[in-house]
């Protein structure tokens, strides 16, 4: 798998296959600090974040709002004081496109680059 964060999203539909488990290794392979998790059977990537204090955490969480706005691409955001947990699947397939994996490369990247102390 190319280099997620350089990537675009490309349209999924309904029907639109879900990631193999080549393509989820691959993936699992740039994303170290994500996890695969199956909420009510669907595949997810998560991870929290953490940080000093809920002004940041909001901070990062508005930051990821924005980037999701940018792709056309909504995570699951959960805010509380010092973390924020993000959550990426695609709702349309119910699993993982490579659209989630591009997604989470780049809340990744926009952490390490603005919010990584």
């Amino acid at each position: 798998m190319d280099n997620l964060s350089e990537k675009t999203c490309s349209a999924c539909r309904a029907g639109s296959p879900t990631l193999t488990d080549a393509e989820l290794q691959a993936a699992q392979a740039q994303l170290p600090d994500w996890t695969l998790d199956v909420v009510a059977g669907v595949n997810q990537l998560t991870r929290e974040y953490h940080f000093k204090n809920f002004m940041q955490a909001m901070a990062f969480t508005q930051a990821v709002g924005a980037l999701a706005e940018e792709y056309g691409h909504h995570p699951a955001l959960l805010t509380e004081w010092g973390r924020v947990k993000v959550s990426w699947w695609t709702h349309k397939i119910n699993g993982l496109h490579e659209n989630d994996a591009i997604m989470a490369a780049k809340t990744e990247q926009l952490f390490r680059k603005r919010f990584a102390t």
